[in-house]
C-alpha cells in the first residue's frame, strides 16, 4: 500500500513538471505549479505524522492491520517454501567435497 502511495505521489509530481500545453475551458481554477504541489505534499505528510496524537484509535487499527498482514505474509512464505522444497529440494549427491564427510 505504501508503494502505491509513493508511486502515485511521484507520478503526480512528474505530471506537474511536464510542460504540457492545455487550455482550461472555464479558467476559474488557478494553475498549480510543481513547487506549490511539493509544498502541499510536504504539509500533508507532516500532518499524517500527527494523526496518532489526534486519533490514537486510527494508529491502533493500523498497527493491528500491519501485524495481521505480517503474519499472513510469513505464513504464505512458509507455504511457498515448503511447496518449492518438496518439488525442487532433492539433495545433490553427485557433488563431492572434501569438507563434508560422506554418508554411509
Amino acid at each position: 500500500m505504501g508503494f502505491l502511495l509513493r508511486t502515485a505521489f511521484w507520478l503526480s509530481l512528474v505530471l506537474l513538471l511536464l510542460p504540457i500545453g492545455f487550455s482550461d475551458k472555464n479558467g476559474d481554477e488557478p494553475s498549480v505549479g510543481a513547487f506549490q504541489a511539493f509544498l502541499a505534499a510536504r504539509e500533508a505528510i507532516s500532518d499524517l505524522g500527527g494523526i496518532c496524537e489526534r486519533k490514537p484509535e486510527v494508529c491502533e487499527t493500523g498497527k493491528s492491520a500491519l501485524h495481521t498482514v505480517g503474519i499472513r505474509a510469513r505464513e504464505a512464505a512458509r507455504i511457498a517454501f515448503e511447496m518449492l522444497d518438496s518439488q525442487f529440494g532433492e539433495p545433490d549427491k553427485a557433488t563431492k567435497t572434501g569438507s563434508i564427510p560422506e554418508e554411509n
